[in-house]
């Protein structure tokens, strides 16, 4: 793992096409902003372990029947917590 220490409004470049900028310190947290090509998918680990655990129960669950794209959702709508709006500042 590479570790790098940043500033707020300092950024680091990922494969020359995806930027990570320091946009807020304070004590709940580090805010902060990615540009990315939308083909690039960006996901806060825990949605992305959310999303990966629902894709493995659709393909256990189609293996011995049928399972809608709009039951998929709804499993993955039903399993992830739910955040609240940020205010903007």
């Amino acid at each position: 793992m590479l570790v790098i220490t940043r500033k707020q409004d300092q950024s680091i470049i990922i494969n020359g096409n995806i930027e990570v900028m320091v946009i807020g310190i304070n004590k709940d947290g580090v805010r902060l902003g990615i540009k990315a090509p939308k083909e690039v998918q960006v996901h806060r680990r825990e949605v992305f372990d959310e999303i990966a655990e629902v894709n493995r129960a659709a393909s256990a669950q189609t293996k011995g029947g049928d399972l809608s794209l709009q039951d998929a959702a709804a499993l993955l709508r039903a399993r992830l917590p739910k955040v609240k709006p940020l205010k903007d500042r």
